[in-house]
């Protein structure tokens, strides 16, 4: 690979990419390949890395796609398009890893290959829209996101053949937007953000990187121990077809906090829980913890479950598992250290016991997740290898993924932080729930929620739950 070259393979073109529901389309200028900037060889710091006991579960879900929308660059536009490749070259001098490629070894062992493949950059324009018309309140996301971000629908195992990682970076009237697309198998919500993070500070001007990734493989989730896949890889466990709605949903800080006092402050009776009610959780039940019993109770009695006797709802939760362990793992580690939390519940008990028990269901879980269990699940994965159930599967199932820890508005690249963080098609099925910080770093949060149209319509009719949105 031509280590003095920084984009080879640039192609031109004015080709649309919309569906038919989109107010207009948009327009693909050019696509490159941009490769991580010349280092020393000695600066080179990983040439293999075997994917963990988290990586490998990805293979079957689709790329994370996330961005940022920005205001309008200072920078014309024949500046500003090199500028970002230049930098996304020096990013990825830091995140090699990324350039790189998928590769199956004769044993079955999956690693990513530091081979400077290089990661697949587009410039593209719809300068027809306006941020005040694709951000507007109280009403579904713009179907326009959907188009500002590459490799729609494609899955994590087709990181062998395909570039690990894609920069989009559209035009609009008055702003950019930079969407980033990442395969979920190579890096999970905290790698992803330190990328993006890191891409937006050099874009900045900053000669030196804040937060290095760290390549270790040094814990207990990597194994020798082989995830048996179908020849050609894994298929998506979510259809991706049905009708959805999608819609960003605002809590403030007073309005959790509200949530959070009536999540540590029982009103169940003892009949309903088993004994133990009207005490105080043993220790606090977290904002966002009282935030996601709230959706769950509420998406629940959405969905219309009264009729079935025994019918029970799971809400799954992804936690970040590198502060969990014993030895704690760099906070920077670079690739997937997260499990998953399902909490089950019947819909019955779910719905007749107030906010407290739903949150101190939840909480009971997070707490209980040590380095004891942390190891204990990766054991269990080891005697039974297996893809990630990802999608909805009864029909009562929430996925909250995310978090509203992640710093998704610490990328000033150089004029002011986002307007605004969206995703695109990814990974999105009635019940996918994604958390992402309110913009003003104020203990906010805004929750990306996806739905059946059924299901939205009721949830926006459900008065216990509207009078925590911000209006």
């Amino acid at each position: 690979m031509p280590s003095s070259s920084t984009i080879i393979s640039c192609t031109t073109s004015a080709s649309a990419a919309a569906s038919s529901s989109d107010p207009g389309p948009v327009t693909i200028i050019s696509k490159c390949t941009i490769y991580p900037a010349a280092t020393r060889d000695s600066e080179r710091r990983c040439l293999c890395l075997q994917l963990s006991v988290s990586d490998l579960p990805m293979l079957s879900c689709q790329y994370i796609q996330k961005g940022v929308l920005l205001s309008r660059p200072p920078l014309p536009s024949h500046q500003l398009i090199p500028l970002f490749k230049l930098s996304l070259s020096r990013t990825l001098s830091h995140f090699r890893p990324l350039a790189g490629r998928l590769s199956t070894a004769p044993d079955g062992l999956v690693s990513i290959l530091c081979n400077d493949s290089g990661v697949q950059f587009v410039h593209a324009t719809a300068t027809h829209l306006h941020t005040r018309q694709i951000l507007t309140l109280h009403s579904d996301v713009h179907p326009c996101f959907k188009t500002f971000f590459e490799f729609d629908k494609t899955l994590s195992y087709a990181g062998h053949h395909r570039p690990i990682a894609a920069v989009q970076v559209t035009e609009i009237a008055d702003g950019v937007f930079i969407g980033c697309t990442v395969n979920h198998a190579v890096v999970d919500g905290t790698s992803f953000w330190n990328f993006f993070n890191t891409f937006a500070e050099i874009t900045k001007g900053c000669q030196k990187v804040t937060n290095p990734p760290d390549f270790s493989r040094e814990n207990v989730f990597i194994s020798p121990v082989v995830l048996p896949l179908p020849a050609g890889g894994p298929a998506a466990t979510f259809s991706g077809d049905e009708p959805l709605r999608e819609r960003i949903i605002h809590f403030s800080r007073e309005a959790i906090l509200r949530m959070k006092f009536r999540a540590n402050n029982p009103l169940w009776n003892s009949d309903l829980a088993g004994g133990d009610s009207g005490l105080k959780p043993k220790s606090e039940i977290s904002s966002f913890q009282s935030l996601c019993a709230q959706l769950w109770r509420a998406v629940t009695r959405a969905r219309k479950f009264d009729d079935e006797v025994g019918k029970t709802t799971t809400f799954r939760m992804a936690v970040n598992c590198r502060h969990r362990l014993e030895p704690k793992v760099d906070p920077l580690y670079f690739g997937n250290l997260i499990q998953s939390i399902p909490t089950v519940a019947s819909v019955g008990a779910l719905l007749s016991h107030d906010l407290s028990w739903a949150a101190n269901q939840l909480h009971q879980n997070v707490v209980a997740h040590d380095n004891a269990t942390v190891r204990r699940g990766v054991k269990d994965w080891e005697n039974n290898p297996k893809l990630f159930p990802l999608g909805n599967f009864d029909g009562a199932m929430i996925t909250m993924g995310s978090s509203p820890r992640f710093p998704m508005y610490n990328n000033d690249f150089g004029w002011g932080r986002p307007m605004a963080v969206r995703s695109g098609k990814a990974n999105k099925f009635d019940g996918k729930i994604s958390a992402f910080p309110g913009r003003d770093g104020d203990g906010s949060v805004d929750l990306e929620v996806v739905l059946a149209p059924e299901t939205m319509a009721s949830l926006e009719r459900d008065q216990e739950f509207m009078q925590y949105v911000s209006s």
